[in-house]
Formats: C-alpha cells, sequence, structure tokens
C-alpha cells in the first residue's frame, strides 16, 4: 500500500532542511536503506535514507527547498498504484507522513504545486471555463480568487505586496514563492527625488545561516561577555614551527602556526582548567577532556569541527587532523559528532590581515580565542631597537563561569607558552 514519506529529522538540533538534490527518480525501485536525497541541515549535508520498500510514485518536493521535519516529500508505493486519494491528502495538508518522519504532515508549498498540476491533467468543468474565460494562467483563476498557499500569503504581507498584481507562475496560475521573489526584485524603488533605483539583491537565508543567526543572537543576549587582550612577541612560535617543518619536509609534513596555537592553547587549559569549562543549566561543567573547536569559513557560513584531546597530541597530529576536518567542513561532509562538544573555540583571522577582534562565544563554551595577524614593528631590546613580530590574542570570557582573574591567569600561562614554545612540553 502506497504511503507518504516525510522529510525525517536528521540531527538532534534540525530544525529545518534543503532538499538538495534527489538521487532517485520517480519510478525507480527503493530498497531499505537507498539513499533517497541529500539533504542541507543546521550543521552539515546529511543521507535522506528509505526506511521503506517499493517504488518511488511520486516526488513532492523540489530540489532547492527548505522544509521543516515531517513534511511529506515523496510517495512510495507497488508500481502502477493509484495514489489519487493520498495527493489529495497532501493537498489538503491532512497527509500523514509516515516511515523515518512519522507525524502530522505540515504545509508545503512545492507539495501543493505537483498535487495541483497532477489536477490540472484531470480536470473541472468550472476549472477549464475558468482558465478559458481569463485566456492566460493568471492568479484570478477560480472565480477571480488568488490562489497561493499560506506561506506566500504571509511573504506578499512582509514585502507589502498586492497578490493581485503578481503573476502566478504555478498550475492554474497558483502564485508561488519565486514569482513572490522575482516581482519583489523586478519592481524598482524610488528615491525622495523621483528617480529610480535598482531594488537591494535578496536571497533567501540558508539553514546554516539561520541557525548561526540564532545561535550567535542567542549567545550575545544571554551570555556575559567581556574581553581579555594580550599582546605576544610571537618570533619563538614562528621559529620553532620553521624548525618542525625543516624535520618534517622528509615525510610530506608541514604544520602550520595556527596548529601550534591550538596546542599552546590546549596545553594552556591544563594547566588553568577553571576555563575549561561550561554553563548548563544551573550548573558549571569543569571538562576532564580538552577538545578545541575550530571556526572554518565556508560559502554560506561557519563551521566549527572540534580537534578531540588536543592537549595529548603531537602537533604534526594536530596538523594533519585539522586539515583533515577543515577540507571536509567545506565539503559539507562532516559527521555531526566532529562538530559538537568541543569545550573550547579558537577563531583564527589573520590570514586576512585583521590585527584584532572579539568573536563570539560559542555555547554552551565559556570562551573563544580570537587570533589576530603577526605585525612587524619595532621593538626595545636591551635599548636597541629591533624590528619585533608580534600578534595580538583577545579571548572572549563568559562571566559566570570565568572570572576576571580566572580569565587573566590562562592569558598569562598562554603567553608563557607561545613565547617559550618548550614550555609545551613541561
Amino acid at each position: 500500500m502506497a504511503k507518504i514519506i516525510g522529510l525525517p529529522k536528521l540531527s538532534p538540533t534540525m530544525e529545518e532542511g534543503t532538499l538538495v538534490a534527489w538521487t532517485k527518480k520517480e519510478g525507480d525501485e527503493v530498497d531499505v536503506d537507498d539513499l533517497l536525497a541529500e539533504v542541507e541541515t543546521d550543521k552539515a549535508t546529511m543521507e535522506f535514507r528509505s526506511f521503506d520498500r517499493g517504488v518511488l510514485l511520486k516526488i513532492l518536493v523540489r530540489e532547492g527547498e527548505t522544509l521543516e521535519p515531517n513534511v511529506p516529500v515523496a510517495i512510495i508505493g507497488k508500481a502502477g498504484e493509484d495514489i489519487t486519494d493520498l495527493l489529495a491528502e497532501v493537498a489538503a495538508g491532512t497527509g500523514a507522513a509516515t516511515g523515518a518522519a512519522a507525524g502530522a504532515a505540515t504545509e508545503s508549498e512545492s507539495a501543493t504545486e505537483s498535487v495541483a498540476a497532477t489536477e490540472s491533467v484531470a480536470g473541472t468543468a468550472a476549472e477549464s471555463t475558468a482558465e478559458a474565460a481569463a485566456g492566460e494562467a493568471t492568479a484570478r483563476e477560480f472565480g477571480g480568487r488568488v490562489i497561493s498557499s499560506p506561506l506566500v500569503r504571509r511573504l506578499a504581507r512582509e514585502k507589502s505586496i498586492d497578490l493581485g498584481a503578481v503573476q502566478g507562475s504555478g498550475p492554474h496560475g497558483r502564485i508561488v514563492k519565486r514569482d513572490i521573489e522575482s516581482y519583489a526584485n523586478g519592481v524598482g524603488a524610488v528615491h525622495a527625488g523621483g528617480g529610480e533605483r535598482l531594488p537591494p539583491r535578496v536571497v533567501k537565508a540558508s539553514s546554516m545561516r539561520r541557525t548561526i543567526a540564532r545561535r550567535l543572537t542567542e549567545s550575545t543576549q544571554t551570555i556575559p561577555h567581556y574581553y581579555l587582550t594580550i599582546d605576544v612577541d610571537i618570533a619563538p612560535l614562528a621559529d620553532a614551527r620553521k624548525a618542525m617543518n625543516a624535520e618534517l619536509e622528509a615525510v610530506g609534513k608541514k604544520v602550520s602556526l595556527n596548529d601550534l596555537i591550538i596546542k599552546a592553547a590546549a596545553v594552556a587549559l591544563r594547566r588553568v582548567p577553571a576555563v575549561n569549562a561550561s554553563w548548563i543549566g544551573k550548573e558549571i561543567h569543569y571538562h576532564q577532556v580538552v577538545d578545541i573547536s575550530i571556526a572554518v569559513a565556508i560559502d554560506d557560513g561557519l563551521m566549527t569541527p572540534v580537534v578531540r584531546d588536543a592537549d595529548r597530541k603531537g602537533v604534526a597530529q594536530i596538523a594533519q587532523e585539522v586539515h583533515d576536518l577543515a577540507a571536509r567542513a567545506r565539503d559539507k561532509k562532516l559527521e555531526l559528532e566532529e562538530m559538537t562538544n568541543g569545550t573550547f573555540s579558537i577563531s583564527n583571522l589573520g590570514m586576512f590581515g585583521i590585527e584584532e577582534f572579539t568573536a563570539v562565544i560559542n555555547p554552551p563554551e565559556a570562551a573563544i580565542l580570537a587570533v589576530g595577524t603577526i605585525r612587524n614593528e619595532p621593538v626595545v631590546e636591551d635599548g636597541t631597537f629591533l624590528t619585533g613580530r608580534r600578534m595580538r590574542f583577545t579571548m572572549s570570557c563568559d562571566h559566570r563561569v570565568i572570572d576576571g582573574a580566572t580569565g587573566a591567569k590562562f592569558m598569562a600561562a598562554f603567553k608563557r607558552i607561545v613565547e617559550s614554545p618548550l614550555n609545551m612540553l613541561l
């Protein structure tokens, strides 16, 4: 018996997902655990696999659509099975999604469009008459009623758009989301002086971008941030890196300055464990492991893969792991466990020439270290002016967990390690 398949919740934090690509097409046979589609969630692009066996009779959602969990996305059943009743249920918003996404189905504009397209094939006398009178597909089909979903009507209200002025491109002239976006982008705004100017380019935020916005807003609104900045002589660490790479060259490996900074921060966290903590509920959790989250910029946001047990690993191993994690982060191929449950974060904008900045804490961690660029500037040593290499580090601290003196103690320990790298071995 055919059944409606809903979008599964692919991670504990998933509130919506974008269906990136179908890997099956209508008419294909589907077995249990077959890959149906790839879905971009707030964390990564993840696999949507089938919990059912049969034939993919109908795809209800186009690639690129963003949906909440349990929204109907497909119908699976036996070859040739009549699915008219199921399509009607989806159109009415009463179709129950089964399988991995069992639960009440919510509205899906794309599903409604697919059902409308099916209805247009069968047709009714009233619909045909209305279409003939209109002469073209418009938003005033079916007795002058504007055909659109609640989602489209909400978008129109938000953008102050009169639906009666919009040309619908969906079945029977139905106004769909892309029509609202095209209309909004195609109508010029007017200057006070009367001249026309180009409208803003409006781009729908991805699931990841919306999740980042929500989490960072929560962080700045609920965490009492304060900031500690130190200026460090980075020459000893840079020289240590040069010596290490000379040794590693024979085996085709190398380490970056950032890898050494990760190691230095991990050792400092072992020496000042009060910073390696989280505020959770009404409790402070002092972590027994040092797992460093590394901020990695990708095309539509930021990901934070985690280097586990960074204090116990050599710099070469850290370098290899960071390289692998960063590459897979940019390809959105990280597993969920590879980017959750860090205990401390590092964000490095030095490669972009940023001298100093403050970063937003990644909850529930209690601190994040912002790394600036190397500056060549004069320094005084034994009464003589020399060219020095300096770098600024700023730690954002959660004042609920880390008092000023504790944060200062960590920064002092970190500075000692960076300025005398042999301290990492103690």
